[in-house]
């Protein structure tokens, strides 16, 4: 049970500059929070961070109590065995941060988390930011509400989420994508496949199945299929696929093996993601983050999905998918600039039918161009400067209140 919610905390550092808790989960926010830290320090240049964090966020500067690897948790099995642990680690969070009296506390994605932390601390007084909205465009946006309980403040990568929350009375901002910031407007296709070791002028055919292992295993077969027939009606294809992990390298190769992609025309790379979509003439993708990494490589898509079939059947029947459009290029633009198959859609002779269209039709692919830059430009916005003049807001408030 939860101890009965004290009075505010409220102190007066006499000119002393800020303290700032931040909590990151997993390897994105431990990269945005890093971002997020070195514009708080241009602007408060002796401010005092502290919290859950990463790397990045530690050679940023950031006195991590927790490494954000501990809140990396995925799925309802994984998240009940780790209970008790999550808990106490909530727990001992809490108790140091109060005695260590931060002015804001910024928790940055993680939501299962970070939104319970949130609202304890602006419960006690203590102005709290949510830094990446949940997809509340897409599932249940009622979660907008609960969101607003726990945060002062929402900052959203996405331009058509404030409007979402607007309706629900939650102060949230759009500061842009730092994906958006940190990629070139015009990616350099040759320089990519010379680091790659590509070659200059073969057809090349990007593959990414998914970052995680359940993903691969449900659509790597699938997509070297597709690959592979692909090959077939252009025979110099070179199929290159980026592994976000050890493991997922070993399952990956794996699947290689077993398909009918020549193995001399295959190339698997260790991370290399970004360089590997810069390389690309058209990508095969899951729908997720990535989608947007290969619109901002400015690389025509297809984009394609499974789930367990008893998953797809319960979201189906509740009616919790509110969208129509999956892959987040077709979402920012209002319309279908990349094919979507999903579920019993996904097969390989399909794929390859829509790898295909890009490769024979490049007026259609050139045709893109101009839409992926507007999209690209539309999410330019500095996002870790725009986000530091949000919570800036905060700090500067609860310090002139004192």
């Amino acid at each position: 049970m939860e101890a009965a919610v004290p009075a505010p905390v409220v102190h007066d550092r006499g000119g002393l500059p800020p303290r700032i808790l931040l909590i990151a989960g997993e390897a994105s926010g431990d990269g945005l929070g890093a971002g997020l830290v070195e514009a708080l320090r241009r602007r408060y240049p002796g401010a005092l961070f502290a919290g859950v964090g990463g790397d990045a966020m530690r050679q940023a500067g950031v006195e991590t109590w927790h490494d954000a690897s501990e809140l990396a948790v995925m799925g309802l099995a994984e998240v009940l065995r780790h209970l008790p642990r999550l808990l106490m680690l909530r727990r001992e969070l809490r108790n140091r941060a109060l005695t260590w009296r931060p002015d804001v506390v910024v928790g940055i994605d993680a939501p299962d988390f970070n939104l319970g932390v949130e609202r304890w601390f602006r419960e006690r007084g203590i102005p709290a930011v949510h830094y990446v909205s949940p997809s509340v465009w897409a599932w249940r946006e009622k979660r907008a509400e609960k969101i607003g309980a726990s945060a002062d403040r929402v900052l959203c990568l996405f331009p058509m989420e404030p409007d979402i929350y607007a309706r629900h009375g939650v102060d949230a901002r759009f500061v842009g994508h730092p994906m958006a910031d940190a990629m070139p407007l015009h990616p350099d296709r040759a320089a990519a496949r010379a680091r790659l070791g590509l070659p200059a002028d073969a057809p090349v055919l990007a593959v990414l199945p998914g970052s995680r292992l359940g993903e691969i295993n449900r659509l790597g077969d699938v997509f070297f299929h597709a690959a592979w027939q692909v090959s077939e009606a252009l025979p110099a294809l070179r199929v290159a696929v980026p592994a976000a992990s050890a493991a997922g390298r070993e399952l990956l190769q794996a699947q290689l093996k077993r398909s009918a992609l020549r193995s001399a025309h295959t190339h698997v790379y260790d991370g290399r993601a970004r360089d590997v979509l810069a390389a690309a003439d058209v990508v095969l993708l899951a729908s997720g983050t990535a989608t947007l990494e290969a619109m901002l490589s400015k690389r025509p898509m297809v984009v394609g999905y499974r789930v367990s079939p008893l998953t797809y059947r319960i979201v189906k029947a509740l009616g919790l998918l509110k969208v129509d459009r999956y892959a987040l290029p077709n979402i920012l633009a209002g319309k279908d600039l990349a094919p979507e198959l999903m579920q019993d859609d996904c097969t390989p002779e399909a794929l390859a039918a829509a790898v295909l269209h890009w490769f024979t039709r490049p007026d259609a692919a050139q045709a893109l161009q101009p839409e992926y830059e507007r999209l690209h430009l539309e999410l330019r916005r500095d996002a870790s400067a725009s986000a530091a003049e949000v919570i800036a807001e905060l700090v500067d408030g609860r310090r002139a209140a004192a």
